[in-house]
């Protein structure tokens, strides 16, 4: 059964808490190569230009890969339960789909971020 993959969904009034990576210059080129060759695989992703508010309060533009919202894979607004019941079952070319986001939510909880839908779905998925 196909899966479900997280990804960031820039809707209007939206933020998202996580991490930027500060490329070593002279390596922007294979940097973007090797990010695109991982995210572009198929148009599901669009590459944006955003703004980003560090930690020290300096606002930097970065590139972000998000959904697009017009692809025909794009479920956004699948109510939680109905996602926790597909990732339950499915399985992938890289493994069992509630493997990938219980790794998620692991490597979240480890850099102190709280996502509470992710949370509700790691603990709806183990108890199914």
């Amino acid at each position: 059964d196909p899966g479900l993959v997280l990804a960031l969904d820039h809707a209007p009034g939206g933020h998202c808490d996580g991490v930027a990576f500060r490329v070593e210059p002279g390596q922007e080129a294979a940097t973007l190569d090797a990010l695109r060759e991982r995210e572009l695989i198929s148009s599901a992703y669009l590459e944006q230009t955003l703004p980003v508010v560090l930690r020290d309060g300096r606002e930097v533009q970065t590139v972000a890969y998000v959904v697009d919202a017009g692809h025909v894979q794009y479920c956004g607004g699948l109510p939680l339960p109905e996602q926790a019941r597909i990732i339950a079952r499915a399985h992938g070319g890289r493994g069992p789909n509630r493997d990938y986001l219980f790794a998620t939510a692991s490597h979240l909880a480890e850099l102190g971020i709280e996502d509470a839908e992710l949370s509700w779905l790691a603990a709806e998925v183990r108890g199914l």
